[in-house]
């Protein structure tokens, strides 16, 4: 793309309230060059945007929505899968300080990259957790981001969750990747120097050679989850029939937390490196069919 389009392209983008499906080819072509074919995505990002775009059964705001998704999670796999919940308020001032512990996290429901880990009550900056709160409540995934569809009508709350680690003092995030109910890989993000790095295994845990767009490859190999199995069997209950869906998981002490429910990774802007895995990857994303007559997919079969 050549410099005065990419200026171009970048002022469109922030008009956010445009037609979704002239807004997603924008977006696209803005960060990837090429044009978006919408009427015959071939690519993994060209079908999650398509997913976006056409893709809009009203669950999906529940499934996004941290504290919504917690009865669908106990429904599907049961609460013992649930990190233990302390609070759930709509504002800073709702938050009962003195009942809560020494070390407890503060999520956004409505979105991702919103939340403040406190490891020490007692050192908390409570002006800086009323600051992020206040940030947070003012975004809408849908109308700040790419317009990820599932954000859109999801009601901003705060959720205060207990404090999760591992034996190591770390919390590995394992991710995987669903496609029509089957889990097909697992993402694994860790810290290492001061990064956020990712590891990519199958489901028998053979580290892949395979890198995802603009975030570090952890070198080393990771241990193999002594509940994989049994993760792999939530992931699949979990993802149930949409086409796509990322699972996160934690597993600590032995046991398995759910994390949360992705459908549209990086906002649909990263590739998997080779090419041939993210052909692969493409693949697996099955498409469903509009039904005759109608402008897009409100209701899963």
């Amino acid at each position: 793309m050549n410099p005065l389009k990419k200026i171009l392209y970048g002022l469109i983008k922030k008009n956010r309230h445009l037609p979704m499906n002239f807004y997603a080819r924008v977006y696209y072509e803005y960060y990837h060059g090429t044009k978006l074919d919408l009427d015959n995505p071939l690519k993994y990002v060209e079908k999650l945007q398509w997913l976006k775009v056409y893709f809009h059964p009203p669950v999906l705001n529940q499934l996004v929505d941290k504290y919504a998704v917690r009865k669908y999670v106990k429904e599907k796999i049961g609460e013992r899968h649930l990190i233990e919940l302390y609070q759930v308020c709509s504002e800073f001032g709702e938050i009962n300080f003195k009942k809560l512990p020494d070390r407890f996290v503060v999520k956004g429901t409505h979105g991702s990259n919103m939340h403040m880990i406190v490891k020490n009550k007692d050192e908390l900056n409570i002006g800086r957790l009323k600051f992020n709160i206040w940030k947070w409540k003012r975004k809408n995934l849908y109308y700040h981001s790419g317009q990820e569809w599932a954000y859109k009508n999801v009601s901003p709350r705060i959720v205060i969750e207990k404090y999760m680690e591992d034996k190591n003092g770390e919390l590995l995030d394992f991710k995987l990747f669903c496609f029509n109910g089957t889990p097909k890989f697992i993402q694994v993000h860790k810290w290492f120097e001061g990064n956020k790095c990712l590891a990519h295994y199958d489901l028998n845990w053979n580290k892949l050679d395979v890198l995802s767009q603009d975030m570090k490859d952890y070198p080393g190999e990771i241990k193999k989850p002594k509940k994989l199995k049994k993760m792999i069997e939530l992931a699949s209950v979990l993802s149930g029939k949409f086409p796509f869906v990322r699972v996160d998981l934690y597993e600590v002490d032995d046991s398995i937390y759910f994390g949360e429910l992705t459908f549209y990774p990086s906002d649909a802007r990263k590739n998997f490196f080779p090419e041939s895995f993210n052909a692969k990857v493409a693949d697996y994303l099955i498409l469903p069919e509009i039904p005759e007559g109608k402008k897009e997919i409100t209701s899963i079969l």
